[in-house]
């Protein structure tokens, strides 16, 4: 069993736990694409989430949203207006 601690500031899908990964993947592909913010913006919405002191362990402690999937829905806002 491992002792290490999560990374507080890495994204689910960074972590070395497959299951935080799976869980980002079902939650995204989830998503009707109609719905889905295009990559490039996802992307810039996670490097925003990234630096954001507000991110623990890939889940936003301002809204308690894992940021990976929030940032995958187009109409997905940040509750601290970041994005």
């Amino acid at each position: 069993m491992s002792t290490a601690r999560p990374c507080p500031r890495c994204l689910l899908s960074e972590m070395d736990d497959a299951s935080a990964e799976g869980l980002v993947r079902r939650g995204v592909d989830a998503i009707l694409p109609k719905d889905r913010t295009e990559e490039k913006v996802y992307q810039e919405r996670l490097s925003i989430c990234r630096f954001c002191d507000n991110l623990l362990s890939g889940t936003c402690l301002s809204c308690g949203c894992y940021v990976e999937i929030r940032a995958a829905i187009k109409t997905g806002r940040c509750p601290d207006k970041k994005w």
